[in-house]
């Protein structure tokens, strides 16, 4: 006899349907799994033998086969060991083989029957839903999988769990979602004493999800500004949410099934290799660039990382996805978030201060600042010089707007901006806008037309920073509610493009 159960292998944010196919057949006592399956899926063998004897259930004195099809697609985790244990249970007619068809199962079985948690549970449900069954899977994973409404989510502790459901003996019940968590909280943005060119950036650059990069001496409050961005930006659609959730689903980061709304914050430190910031290691598991997918990526002390991997964001950042090439695995993960990165502007951070002047001056900004390349510099929208603080202006008390002032003007701006990408696929803000389509949407007057043909000329401009000051300025006029973009919101645009006095 042959019984089937199904599971899913993981490609990137895609879960593929597997089919676990059980014989059982005369011969040589044992019990052997094929289909390409990596170690912890071979090893799986020994959790299902543990796990049985455990429920006081047999093996047979006859030999198991177990084929994970399709064949040539690498299987990978230990969460083929529920759906193994029940093709298993089904073939030896314990439980019944038609109920175990109409389940996707996934879950890492402990020696003792227990089902332990594993990552990927949400990518799981929406592939049990595009196929019309049921999953099941361990109790710490409900809550995450059962945000997919349409598929019921039977969440078992136990294989002896699953077993009585399948019987009939003790329906398991459906699980319901988990909670929707607040974001990280980054203080308000009226807490940041002066700055206020930096504060007008950043509302600038969360409207419209344009690149920042922020430059100035240690101590200036870059990071502290930029800290505060996911404060500014308005909450996440349920579309990006489960775009986001379903990375972070498979990274393993998701808490207790909790979804949030709020846009991630991710800050990797300089040290960092390409595999962590761009994905990849065993597995091609997503990097932080793609954990920052519809958020924010903050790269403190940008100069400081190495090279290759600054190089490596290029691409990532004009096509919004990543391809994570191994000998094995061609995975491809989203990844359109905001960069914003802050950086001294020489290696001793005091360039522009007159009382710590440096020897090196002012090869030493240049030299620094060169570590950036070009092509990555031409990527910034906005690119300022963060002064300074005084020491006396410390004690001035806050004022400005707050978090939630800037926010609804963010939230206004990004909703103008949904209206107008509403009929045009993939775009959703104006970042995203290029061609026919950005030359619709930004064209500026007349008076714009000449201002910025006029800077091009000055600052050589390429063709890419000639169409972000466009899209900024674009930004500017949508937070100003304005149908056109006038010269005034270029000249504001082409300011934060003019090049840095270290040569940057």
């Amino acid at each position: 006899m042959v019984a089937i159960a199904y599971s899913v292998a993981f490609e990137g944010v895609e879960a593929r349907l597997v089919e676990v196919q059980c014989a059982v057949s005369a011969g040589l006592p044992g019990f052997s799994i094929v289909g390409l399956p990596d170690k912890a899926v071979s090893e799986a063998r020994e959790r299902v033998r543990a796990a049985f004897g455990s429920l006081a259930i047999a093996m047979p004195s006859r030999r198991l086969t177990v084929n994970l099809s399709p064949a040539d697609l690498p299987k990978e985790g230990s969460h083929f060991d529920l759906p193994i244990a029940l093709a298993v249970l089904a073939a030896l007619e314990i439980v019944p083989a038609e109920e175990v068809e109409r389940c996707l199962a996934l879950g890492e079985l402990a020696l003792d029957g227990r089902l332990v948690a594993v990552t990927g549970a949400l990518p799981a449900a929406m592939a049990a839903a595009e196929d019309d069954r049921a999953l099941i899977c361990p109790r710490s994973c409900g809550p995450e999988a059962a945000w997919i409404e349409s598929v019921p989510v039977l969440a078992a502790n136990s294989l002896r769990d699953v077993i009585n459901h399948l019987t009939d003996r003790a329906p398991l019940s459906r699980a319901e979602p988990g909670t929707v968590l607040d974001g990280p909280a980054g203080g308000c943005i009226s807490e940041v004493k002066g700055q206020e060119r930096a504060k007008r950036a950043l509302e600038i650059a969360a409207a419209g999800r344009h690149h920042l990069l922020m430059v100035g001496p240690p101590g200036a409050g870059k990071s502290m500004l930029a800290a505060r961005i996911p404060g500014l930006m308005p909450p996440l659609s349920p579309r990006e949410a489960l775009e986001t959730s379903m990375i972070h689903s498979l990274a393993g980061t998701l808490s207790e099934g909790g979804i949030s709304r709020s846009a991630p914050f991710q800050e990797p430190h300089h040290t960092a290799s390409t595999a962590a910031i761009v994905g990849g290691g065993r597995g091609a598991k997503p990097g932080q660039i793609s954990l920052a997918h519809n958020g924010v990526l903050f790269l403190d002390e940008l100069p400081e990382f190495p090279r290759q991997v600054l190089d490596t964001l290029r691409q990532p950042i004009e096509t919004g996805e990543v391809m994570v090439a191994r000998a094995n695995a061609h995975i491809r993960y989203p990844c359109r978030f905001l960069l914003v990165a802050a950086a001294n502007p020489c290696r001793c951070g005091f360039l522009a201060d007159p009382a710590r002047a440096c020897s090196r001056a002012p090869t030493c900004g240049s030299d620094y600042l060169a570590k950036i390349s070009g092509p990555l510099m031409d990527r910034f929208d906005l690119r300022l010089e963060v002064p300074g603080v005084d020491f006396r202006d410390l004690d001035l008390p806050s004022g400005g707007d707050t978090s939630a002032q800037v926010k609804a003007r963010v939230a206004a701006a990004r909703q103008i901006q949904a209206d107008r990408y509403r009929d045009h696929g993939p775009h959703r803000v104006n970042a995203d806008a290029s061609g026919a389509l950005l030359e619709e949407v930004a064209a500026p007057d007349d008076a714009g037309r000449a201002l910025i043909h006029k800077a091009a000329e000055r600052l050589g401009l390429t063709a890419r920073g000639y169409h972000r000051i466009l899209r900024s300025a674009r930004t500017i006029a949508d937070l100003e509610t304005s149908d056109k973009v006038h010269s005034h919101h270029l000249a504001e645009a082409i300011s934060y493009r003019l090049p840095f006095v270290a040569g940057g």
